[in-house]
């Protein structure tokens, strides 16, 4: 996702189609992986350390706000004023929830489950990526 971040952050004022592509990619994945998330990860981690709880629900939050930025992202023209400025929101948002998650309670997920029940979640994650909606608010 950071690649795609940047690859926006580096285009030109005028790359309209450039940017249009990248936002679609990006409405792709995130909205994959907030699904994946919302319905594999995050009740394995609950499960696994219910001290996370808070944290949880606090991420299933900030994914709702990014999934309806992502739907309004959809369908805006990237030569849309609004255009650039949503999607910086948007990578800003990102970039925080990572940092949130990656520092404060991902090292205790890790230790909470374990080698072998992280490698079957990454796997049962990986094929979950085929049945996830493509539409934002799909699951909303």
């Amino acid at each position: 996702m950071e690649k795609l971040f940047k690859q926006f952050e580096k285009a030109g004022d005028d790359a309209h189609a450039e940017k249009r592509k990248i936002a679609d990619q990006v409405i792709e994945e995130l909205t994959t992986h907030t699904w994946i998330e919302k319905k594999i990860f995050y009740p394995a981690a609950r499960e696994a350390d219910p001290d996370t709880k808070d944290h949880v629900l606090g991420s299933i939050e900030e994914h709702h706000v990014v999934l309806w930025m992502l739907s309004e992202l959809k369908d805006l023209d990237p030569t849309d004023e609004r255009f650039d400025a949503k999607m910086t929101v948007l990578m800003e948002n990102v970039r925080h929830h990572v940092e949130e998650e990656e520092k404060e309670w991902f090292p205790n997920i890790r230790k909470a489950m374990g080698r072998n029940r992280l490698t079957e979640l990454g796997e049962q994650m990986e094929a979950a990526k085929k049945k996830a909606p493509r539409d934002p608010l799909a699951d909303e």
